[in-house]
């Protein structure tokens, strides 16, 4: 697994949209982000493309792809971070040449949601680590959150360890009048099984259920050669999910499961489900039970992964420990 030059202070962050863009009415918390992250010590350095939107997407598919590609090339960028996600990064892929993009020295590509359409393959095609994590636009409210500033935290070391939180919530992705996210909900980390406490070992892969769905079958996820050439490590799968129901989140994990995605798991780790409805009587319970409840191994969920905050930054490729007693959790990620 290659690992991208850790971030430093001083360092440039490039913004491009490789999915959806910025409208003008979110300007204003664009440029809040902006400054955040200076005030942290990184310039920041904006892709014409990211302060549009057409259609659910920035640009077209080509120039959305040579956007990325000119923030990857640059030996100025040490990290890139989308503003967010989207609906149709997927028509990107075509235009990028992974081949190329692996012989080039590994940069961090950071983000969660339609991102993820990105990562995954990165990872897997260009065997490079990638975060699942933060996206630039969460940096723009008064202050960043300190779940947020993990973010960089995870690309400047070699290890970083993180506790769950005692508390979730949401927030209005409209509005940056807020000092921080209104956290008012008791959380606590669950075990499918019951169990009080488990521990687990093994290499980081994963993303948003709703995208990961869409590259099942295609040459953007060569799953088995990546799961053959780490199998002595064995896996963890971090996952969550956006606007899907019981339904969906069973289908999808029957079908990741029926290509073989789940070889040599070793755990599961489930993020709070958002936009999530039953269907009918089937549960969310319901779904991981079926879908994965039977692979003999620890499943946990309701973590803090994903669009419900705060999110933990989880880096694809990166060997990883999780502690999990009486509803909290403790994960340790290394980069080798």
């Amino acid at each position: 697994m290659k690992t991208p030059r850790l971030l430093s202070l001083g360092d440039t962050i490039g913004v491009c949209a490789p999915s959806s863009g910025v409208p003008h009415e979110m300007h204003a918390r664009l440029d809040n982000a902006i400054k955040n992250v200076n005030a942290l010590g990184y310039g920041v350095l904006e892709t014409p493309s990211v302060r549009q939107s057409h259609k659910c997407v920035s640009a077209s598919a080509d120039a959305r792809a040579l956007e990325f590609m000119s923030l990857y090339e640059s030996p100025a960028i040490a990290a890139i971070i989308p503003p967010w996600g989207g609906e149709f990064l997927m028509d990107m892929l075509p235009y990028l040449d992974f081949d190329a993009i692996a012989k080039l020295p590994p940069k961090w590509v950071c983000g969660f949601s339609d991102t993820t359409t990105l990562l995954f393959p990165l990872t897997l095609m260009c065997d490079v680590a990638t975060v699942h994590g933060s996206a630039f636009m969460q940096m723009g409210y008064r202050e960043i959150h300190s779940s947020d500033l993990r973010v960089f935290e995870a690309i400047s070391n070699t290890e970083i360890t993180q506790k769950s939180w005692n508390k979730y919530g949401g927030y209005d992705a409209k509005d940056i009048t807020h000092d921080i996210y209104a956290l008012t909900n008791d959380s606590a980390w669950k075990s499918l099984h019951g169990s009080a406490s488990e521990a687990f070992e093994g290499r980081v892969i994963g993303g948003c259920l709703d995208v990961l769905c869409k590259l099942l079958g295609t040459k953007y996820a060569p799953v088995a050669p990546f799961l053959e050439e780490y199998a002595s490590d064995g896996f963890i799968w971090t996952l969550e999910s956006c606007e899907m129901n019981a339904g969906d989140i069973y289908r999808t994990l029957w079908q990741m499961r029926e290509c073989g995605w789940f070889e040599h798991c070793r755990g599961f780790v489930i993020g709070r489900p958002d936009g999530y409805s039953d269907t009918k009587d089937f549960t969310h319970i319901d779904a991981l039970t079926q879908g994965i409840g039977d692979l003999g191994v620890p499943i946990i969920y309701d973590a803090d992964i994903g669009h419900v905050p705060p999110q933990m930054q989880f880096i694809n490729g990166a060997l990883a420990r999780v502690d999990f007693a009486d509803g909290a959790a403790t994960v340790t990620q290394k980069l080798l």
